[in-house]
């Protein structure tokens, strides 16, 4: 049977020194975001995920925001170079997590960056978002280490939000939903959905109709509904701060035979 555990990594109590690049700095509250963050966890294991928690890097304030540190397709994990020098020390302990599940494990290498965000796979199509913490030379890595695994890998440019996945999320039949102010150029999508919200953008699938959503997007939730879906809404609010957002906050392993 395929997988279905998810990567989670307790937030820092550094977290409010978090990257901020393209919102205003407000202040974190730490003892709420942990609560939002155990809260998020139980949505999972609620809807059939079994979570896999990485250890804990209470030096590294972005480290809850665990996706940016791997991409898995099939069984082979990419650990990410990440494109801010002051997340680096994260990789190393989801490193271990991966290869632990039995995950075959490659690495992107200096000169490029990769950010975890800045993936949104669709079925066999890998989009990789070309912009702020991701750089040619990492999408060009990405490419050597998934297109002999059958993907078909598909450069995006960002310039408007921090990742890919900040801008644009998909839907189970593979529609690309967004908000589409801050969308570079939703034509590159053969499917799109504008949605009303920008943290409507982001949707994880927890399987089925289910979408786990933000509670900041009630009108993006009331619109998807509508579209037979079954939004689940979580607060993350103090992570959507630090311009996290829902798919940020884990590593879904969809395709580990077990």
């Amino acid at each position: 049977m395929p997988s279905q555990k998810a990567l989670v990594r307790r937030p820092s109590p550094r977290l409010a020194e978090g990257l901020v690049t393209h919102i205003e700095r407000e202040k974190v509250d730490v003892d709420l975001a942990v609560e939002q963050w155990e809260a998020y966890a139980e949505a999972l294991r609620t809807h059939g995920w079994e979570t896999v928690e990485v250890d804990a890097a209470d030096d590294c304030p972005d480290s809850v925001f665990v996706e940016d540190t791997v991409v898995v397709f099939r069984n082979v994990a990419l650990i990410s170079r990440p494109g801010a020098e002051s997340r680096r020390g994260e990789t190393a302990g989801v490193e271990e997590a991966v290869a632990r599940l039995g995950c075959s494990v490659n690495w992107v290498w200096e000169p490029g960056t990769l950010d975890g965000g800045d993936i949104l796979k669709v079925g066999d199509t890998v989009y990789v978002g070309r912009g702020g913490r991701t750089n040619a030379a990492g999408v060009q890595q990405l490419r050597a280490a998934f297109e002999p695994l059958g993907a078909r890998v598909v450069a995006v440019p960002v310039s408007k939000v921090l990742h890919l996945k900040s801008a644009v999320t998909a839907l189970p039949d593979g529609t690309v939903i967004g908000h589409e102010p801050l969308v570079d150029t939703p034509s590159l999508f053969p499917r799109f959905l504008p949605v009303p919200e920008e943290s409507g953008a982001h949707v994880v699938l927890l399987g089925g109709a289910k979408l786990l959503m933000a509670a900041s997007a009630p009108k993006t939730a009331e619109l998807l509904a509508d579209l037979g879906h079954e939004p689940v809404l979580v607060d993350i609010s103090e992570f959507e701060k630090l311009e996290g957002c829902v798919t940020c906050l884990s590593v879904r392993l969809r395709e580990l035979y077990v």
